[in-house]
């Protein structure tokens, strides 16, 4: 997995590419808290370039939602491909995470 970062004041878009799993949980966990320490309270993940995630980086996902949440922040997925909008529907994550098809959709979802 390749991740790379842009914030925006509050909001950090993390860019993720090739495929996600729980050998990529740490540093995805690591970018994660960085950023936070940076300032930002707010998770984008654009997935136009993932190709695959598996459980443990949907967890990873979920535990950060989580902490955000317990912080006022929120976390947003953008451009989600048809095969990752079809798993996070069978394993209801849908009803979990809020996806949109455009970066501004996002961050204007932000409250």
């Amino acid at each position: 997995m390749k991740i790379s970062h842009h914030d925006y004041e509050h909001v950090t878009v993390l860019t993720v590419s090739g495929d996600f799993t729980a050998d990529d949980t740490e540093q995805f966990a690591r970018v994660v808290n960085d950023r936070r320490g940076a300032g930002v309270r707010h998770v984008i993940i654009d997935c136009e370039n993932l190709e695959f995630v598996d459980s443990a980086g949907l967890e990873s996902w979920l535990r950060v939602q989580e902490s955000l949440g317990e912080g006022g922040g929120q976390f947003r997925l953008i451009r989600p491909d048809e095969t990752l909008t079809t798993i996070l529907a069978l394993t209801r994550l849908d009803l979990a995470f809020e996806a949109h098809p455009s970066l501004e959709g996002a961050v204007r979802s932000l409250r």
